[in-house]
C-alpha cells in the first residue's frame, strides 16, 4: 500500500493524498479512512475524492495536530473489521450506450488515436468492467476506474461548450458520463437514455461510490 501524503488546506482542513496511480486497492483503503474520519470529533465533512480524501474540522474545537496523526494512522491500519467502516460493497449496473454518430461524435478520433478500428474501441469498451472510484465534477458524475490501457485518449484539446446529458466519454486514463448538459473536454464515444441523475429519486444518482459498472452496446453508428 502506497504511503500518503497528509498536509493541512488552510485552517480548517486536512488532506490525504496517496501517490498515482489510482487503483481500486488505494480507493477502498480511501473509502475505509473516509468512513472512520465521519465518527470523529470536530469533523464537519468528509469528502472522498480519485487517490486522495479531505476533511474539513472545527478549528475552534478540533487538535488539528491530533487528526492528522489519526488520519495517518486510520491509513496504515487498513480496512477496519467495523462493519459500518467497512467499505461500499457495491452493486452491478448495466448502462446501455449507443455508440459513435451523432452520439460519440468522437469515436472515429479515439480509433485513430489508439490505432483501432472504431468497432474495436466500442467493443474493448463495453467489455469492461469498471468500479465507481467517486462522484464529482457535477451532480450524479462518476469516475470510473478500469478502462482497458489500450482506449487511453487524451482529453480533446479544446473542450466543448455543450455536452448532452448522458455522453460517454473518454478523459486520459478513465471512462465516465456527464449526468447534465454542460461543457466538458472528453472525447465523447456514446451516450446513454439513462438518466444518472433525479433530485426526485432516492438516493438521486444512479451510481455511487463501489459500484460496478458495464456497458451494453444499445447500437453502433461507426
Amino acid at each position: 500500500m502506497p504511503v500518503p501524503r497528509i498536509y493541512f488546506l488552510g485552517d480548517e482542513a486536512l488532506v490525504c493524498e496517496a501517490p498515482p496511480p489510482a487503483t481500486l486497492e488505494v480507493q477502498r483503503r480511501i473509502w475505509a479512512v473516509a468512513a472512520q474520519a465521519r465518527g470523529w470529533a470536530a469533523v464537519r465533512e468528509v469528502v472522498p475524492g480519485m487517490n486522495n480524501l479531505t476533511i474539513a474540522f472545527d478549528a475552534l474545537d478540533a487538535d488539528a495536530a491530533a487528526l492528522a496523526a489519526a488520519l495517518e494512522a486510520a491509513w496504515h491500519a487498513g480496512e477496519s473489521n467495523d462493519a459500518s467502516h467497512a467499505p461500499p460493497e457495491g452493486r452491478d449496473i448495466e448502462i446501455p450506450v449507443s455508440y459513435g454518430g451523432a452520439a460519440g461524435p468522437d469515436l472515429a478520433d479515439v480509433a485513430r488515436h489508439t490505432g483501432l478500428a472504431p468497432e474495436d474501441v466500442v467493443r474493448r469498451h463495453a467489455a469492461g468492467v469498471y468500479t465507481v472510484f467517486f462522484l464529482g465534477f457535477q451532480p450524479g458524475f462518476a469516475y470510473l476506474g478500469g478502462l482497458d490501457a489500450s482506449l487511453h485518449t487524451p482529453r480533446r484539446a479544446e473542450p466543448r461548450l455543450a455536452v448532452p446529458a448522458g455522453s460517454v466519454g473518454i478523459g486520459g486514463e478513465q471512462t465516465g458520463i456527464y449526468p447534465a448538459a454542460s461543457p466538458g473536454g472528453w472525447q465523447l464515444i456514446g451516450r446513454t437514455a439513462l438518466a444518472l441523475f433525479d433530485p426526485a429519486r432516492q438516493p438521486p444518482t444512479l451510481l455511487l461510490p463501489g459500484d460496478r459498472v458495464r456497458f451494453t452496446i444499445a447500437e453502433i453508428h461507426a
